[in-house]
């Protein structure tokens, strides 16, 4: 399952992957990315790229690399001491604030199967993963009929 992906990121080998699932040419990479092959070749090795590059990346690649991490918070960082105590009122940010959480289609399968498997309970799940009651239900009725199916 991808929820390893999540958990340990390895973009470099991520990209590796993508690159030789599109099979694009070497050259290309290079002229686009403004670098030589050497730098290529560390850059798959590497376990963390520079966000400027990875940016890059996810155009050539048409794919979004940064939901990878936006993906490992929402499974694997811990509720903010805020979020716990619920006494305090928000305090204001002048950096963008998102409504929602981006929820892929791998981190659906992984929380229905943690249901699925008995791991843990929807309790468990809405107080662990912050994920509201409604959205749990909803991806529950969703996918009741494929439950079974599912790798």
């Amino acid at each position: 399952m991808l929820n390893n992906n999540f958990k340990k990121i390895h973009v470099g080998k991520l990209i590796k992957k993508r690159t030789s699932e599109l099979e694009i040419n070497l050259s290309r990479i290079c002229n686009f990315l403004e670098t030589d092959e050497t730098e290529i070749e560390k850059m798959y090795l590497a376990e963390n790229i520079d966000t400027g590059t990875l940016l890059r990346w996810s155009k050539l690649l048409e794919y979004d690399f940064f939901r990878l991490y936006s993906q490992h918070l929402i499974l694997y960082a811990p509720p903010s001491a805020h979020d716990q105590a619920n006494t305090k009122e928000k305090k204001g940010s002048s950096l963008p604030q998102f409504r929602k959480s981006i929820y892929t289609v791998e981190v659906i399968d992984f929380i229905l199967e943690l249901i699925e498997t008995g791991r843990k309970t929807k309790q468990e799940i809405m107080k662990e993963y912050r994920i509201p009651k409604t959205t749990l239900y909803k991806w529950i009725s969703k996918y009741k009929d494929s439950l079974g199916e599912r790798d």
